[in-house]
């Protein structure tokens, strides 16, 4: 008779095996009180700051925590790993510590900065391959490497030994806080954070409510525990690269459908802004997932008054080269950055005219891109504008439609609009 396969789901026991094997490597990050979100959601709102470990994630504990597992004869053989991100620079130093040889494949369009890091961080115990257009092709070509030279995988997530080191988060929690926690609001990519912290405060904090926190682009693990089955998403917006996977784990779904209170999907303008409003308020730089967590306390407003709320930060690996596209992600949820196609009449002064009389005092163009069509009476333009107050968007259109400059508005159709601009 065949054994049924059991799910596996992390243990207290374990879990403290691996805060014990990973104290000298990972940082117990503070648990500190953000008086600002306190007061705006007149709550107790704790920022778990995972994004101040040395490699800048949590990522170090499960990698480490996994690699220290390794065999003698395995850690010989070496260790493979796929990754653009946070668990590159996880494996990469873990390698270096333990002074075992590392492959780590990455795409090759991968910004040369996150490439650097990774370097910095391996050293000479690490080998990096730039090879495919895609993750996905990066991940392939690591499995055959495995597979052909008998090298081990780390995986960055559906791994027991990753999960049980990312679960020690949760340890430290519990641990930090003074009184006793409400919520835990947690980002969810493939779902190793969110399968070991929730484990923890099941066993150790079940009155605890575990918010598992997903991109409005890739919520794979919602669509999941929705069907009741593991389910790939055939598209997903990758922009919070560190939280978007089309397929979260076999080991973490089973283990987040459990232990998960429910899961929160939040618009990639809204983390866009959650992101600026640290930097320019709180000065805490924080990457995209990072700041999935925080994001999501507008649409838990009211459950969470005068509550104990952790939001667990979970990485600050950002890249300078994408503040404009957050800028502009921004200003697009708060509905203040709007997009038109312009018909300005073919004559002297019309744009003079459309600056002066349809524009308001506050508006402000910040793109324009005009094909002129010298057959046409009018030639059309592709135009930005900035607004002040969302009240203000109404009366420019009224204006534009007025005076015959309005063509059309691009920002409900996103498949022109990102033709065009």
């Amino acid at each position: 008779m065949k054994k049924e396969k059991t799910t596996y789901f992390p243990s207290i026991k374990t879990i403290k095996a691996a805060a014990d094997t990973i104290k000298n490597v990972s940082a117990v990050t503070p648990l500190s009180l953000n008086v600002r979100y306190s007061n705006t959601y007149q709550a107790n709102i704790l920022f778990k700051r995972e994004d101040l470990q040395q490699v800048r994630s949590y990522k170090i504990r499960g990698a480490y925590n996994k690699i220290s597992s390794l065999t003698k004869a395995e850690a010989e053989n070496g260790v493979v790993c796929a990754s653009a991100g946070n668990h590159a620079q996880g494996v990469a130093l873990s390698c270096k510590l333990l002074e075992i040889k590392g492959t780590i494949f990455m795409p090759a369009p991968t910004p040369n900065q996150k490439v650097e890091q990774v370097k910095m961080f391996g050293g000479d115990y690490v080998t990096i391959v730039l090879e495919g257009d895609t993750f996905d092709d990066a991940y392939h070509l690591a499995i055959t490497d495995c597979e052909k030279l008998s090298k081990t995988f780390i995986h960055p997530f559906d791994d027991e030994k990753v999960i049980e080191g990312q679960a020690t988060v949760g340890l430290e929690i519990i641990a930090q806080s003074e009184s006793p926690i409400d919520y835990v609001f947690i980002p969810v990519g493939g779902g190793g954070l969110a399968a070991g912290l929730s484990t923890v405060f099941k066993q150790l904090s079940p009155h605890t409510k575990i918010i598992g926190v997903e991109p409005e682009g890739a919520p794979s693990m919602t669509v999941s525990i929705q069907n009741n089955k593991n389910t790939e998403l055939e598209h997903i917006e990758k922009f919070i690269d560190g939280a978007a996977v089309k397929r979260v784990g076999d080991i973490t779904f089973p283990i987040c459908k459990e232990n998960l209170d429910a899961t929160v999907i939040v618009p990639e303008g809204k983390v866009c802004e959650t992101i600026l409003e640290l930097y320019n308020k709180d000065a805490i730089v924080v990457e995209p997932a990072g700041a999935l967590s925080i994001s999501a306390l507008d649409f838990y407003a009211e459950d969470i008054k005068g509550k104990q709320v952790v939001c667990v930060v979970s990485g600050s690996n950002n890249d300078i080269t994408r503040t404009s596209e957050i800028k502009e992600r921004a200003l697009l949820y708060a509905n203040l950055k709007h997009y038109f196609i312009v018909k300005f009449p073919q004559r002297a002064g019309a744009l003079k005219e459309f600056v002066v009389d349809i524009l308001g005092e506050n508006d402000d163009i910040t793109y324009f891109q005009y094909a002129k069509k010298t057959n046409r009476e009018n030639g059309s333009a592709v135009v930005g504008v900035q607004l002040k107050s969302v009240s203000d968007l109404e009366p420019l259109i009224t204006k534009m439609k007025q005076h015959n400059f309005y063509g059309d508005y691009l920002n409900d159709k996103p498949d022109l609009f990102q033709f065009l601009v």
